[in-house]
């Protein structure tokens, strides 16, 4: 009985693993599996080109300054906050079409990305691809990439090309036109900043000229010069008439007492007349009156007020031009190099064995899903 078993054991064990070699080799599992890891193998084993990659690193930093009272403090306080948008500027810059231009009057760009050491398939413009600046600035951005660290706040810029030198160059150029343009967003921050403060300085010193020709045309018109020292002088006048009006008061009174017949007392009333009339007219030229003082002194007033303020404006205007001109003898944006560009010595792309595994496992993955979908139409059907 065991001798009749064991050639059955060994025929079911045969027919078992023929049956899962036939479905192993199935149209399906050749397309899905076999197919696209032989692609991969031939791509990666013998076509692909070595790419290698170059970094550097970089940080904005803005001087620390002192503060200062007043509205220096104010304006120093708003030019400050710039750091994080001029990071965001100089990556825009790097990956622009600016730096694409100028970084192909420096090299043999499309050469470095189109020539012998890139395969068919990555070189430019490529098997099926179109030439033209465009096209190119799109593989271009694919090439370069220029990230920020959200807690150093340093900056990667790392290039990838088919040669080391070629990466090397391209990372040391654009790092070189990164500085560039700090140093350019430097220059019009300072001419921005000199531009205002001379505009203030010449608005401010308009305005002391027109407040001065104003002055002093109504000191002219109006014979006014100083009120309050115009109109001491008037009152004391009027003191000094009062007192000789007092005193002719009682030389008349005393005359008019003992000798009611003097022949002076007429003149001596006159004079008193004349006396109160010049006190009076003295009065009404100090207040009360049209165009007396106090009447003149509230435009003079308003005048005076105007070129007090101008003449302050304008020193502060001087002020914050000097603040401008010391801060144009120093930048306002430093780049600090962290870390150089390197030249590669070894290609670090593509990932060969784990592309091709990647490959794999991903066809097997769809065979697996096909399978199922083929297995369960057909149980359907049946």
């Amino acid at each position: 009985m065991e001798s009749f078993d064991a050639p059955a054991q060994e025929s079911s064990w045969f027919w078992r693993v023929w049956t899962i070699g036939r479905l192993r080799l199935t149209p399906l599992f050749l397309v899905t599996v076999v197919l696209p890891t032989a692609i991969a193998t031939l791509y990666y084993g013998l076509i692909a080109s070595d790419v290698y990659i170059s970094e550097s690193q970089f940080i904005l930093r803005t001087p620390k300054r002192t503060s200062e009272p007043g509205l220096g403090a104010l304006l120093q306080g708003v030019s400050l906050s710039k750091t994080s948008d001029d990071t965001s500027v100089v990556q825009d810059y790097i990956k622009s079409r600016d730096a694409l231009v100028v970084l192909e009057q420096k090299m043999p760009l499309r050469d470095a990305f189109g020539g012998r050491y890139a395969d068919i398939f990555s070189r430019f413009p490529g098997v099926i691809g179109r030439d033209g600046f465009e096209y190119f600035y799109r593989y271009f951005k694919n090439h370069v990439a220029v990230d920020v660290g959200t807690a150093t706040a340093v900056t990667t810029l790392r290039v990838q090309a088919y040669t080391s030198k070629d990466a090397y160059l391209i990372n040391k150029y654009l790092l070189e036109m990164a500085e560039k343009r700090v140093n350019e967003l430097n220059d019009r921050s300072r001419q921005d900043s000199l531009r205002y403060a001379l505009a203030e300085v010449a608005g401010a010193e308009a305005k002391v000229k027109a407040a001065s020709t104003a002055l002093s045309k109504f000191r002219s018109k109006a014979s006014l010069f100083d009120p309050d020292r115009q109109s001491n002088i008037q009152l004391e006048l009027v003191a000094k008439l009062r007192g000789e009006l007092i005193a002719k008061q009682a030389q008349l009174s005393q005359l008019r007492m003992l000798s009611p017949q003097n022949p002076q007392i007429p003149s001596l009333a006159a004079s008193i007349g004349a006396l109160e009339a010049s006190i009076a007219s003295e009065k009404g030229g100090v207040a009360g009156e049209k165009n007396s003082l106090s009447d003149r002194s509230v435009e003079y007033q308003r005048l005076a007020l105007e070129q007090s303020f101008g003449e302050k404006l304008l020193a502060s205007a001087l002020t914050s031009l000097e603040q401008a001109r010391a801060d144009a003898e120093r930048k306002q944006i430093y780049l600090e190099r962290v870390a150089e560009p390197n030249e590669p010595d070894v290609a670090m792309e593509p990932k060969r064995v784990r592309n091709i595994f990647a490959c794999f496992i991903l066809g097997l993955a769809a065979w697996g899903v096909l399978s199922m979908l083929v297995a369960g139409i057909r149980e359907h059907q049946e």
